[in-house]
């Protein structure tokens, strides 16, 4: 199985000095993952971190752990073909009255493109995805 992981996974496993490749073991083992990706739409989120540093220092530090994360975990481009499925995902919902936070919608898009899973702790955004499978942090 694989998983996409959301932001908010890498930001709370820096925040806690958590190294990485400890981090892809405890995935591995929580879930028996075969595959990891991070959609191009949480490296912007990441990258965005970096530069709302209150330091100079935390700045550097989050570059070096975010080049580890990176070195570790690919990125996956967004493409013509997940943008149909967010496109229909959010017509769908729309018409419920369900409103998706766009960056949530694309990230989803992403894990329903590859038939992934999606790790996050932001389940409740997550959750108004049909057929996302959504797996809590």
């Amino acid at each position: 199985m694989g998983l996409v992981l959301d932001s908010c996974v890498i930001v709370l496993a820096e925040r806690q000095e958590l190294p990485v490749s400890l981090l892809l073991r405890q995935l591995q083992q929580q879930h028996g993952i075969t595959d990891l990706v991070l959609s191009a739409i949480s490296v912007v989120e990441l990258e965005h971190g970096i530069y709302r540093a209150q330091s100079p220092q935390q700045a550097a530090k989050r570059r070096r752990y975010l080049e580890t994360v990176f070195a570790a975990i690919p990125a996956v481009p967004f493409t013509r073909d997940m943008g149909q499925i967010v496109a229909r995902v959010d017509a769908e919902g729309r018409k419920r009255g369900v409103v998706i936070p766009f960056a949530d919608l694309l990230i989803g898009g992403t894990a329903l493109h590859f038939g992934y899973g999606l790790l996050t702790r932001n389940e409740r955004h997550f959750r108004m995805i049909p057929n996302l499978l959504v797996h809590s942090f």
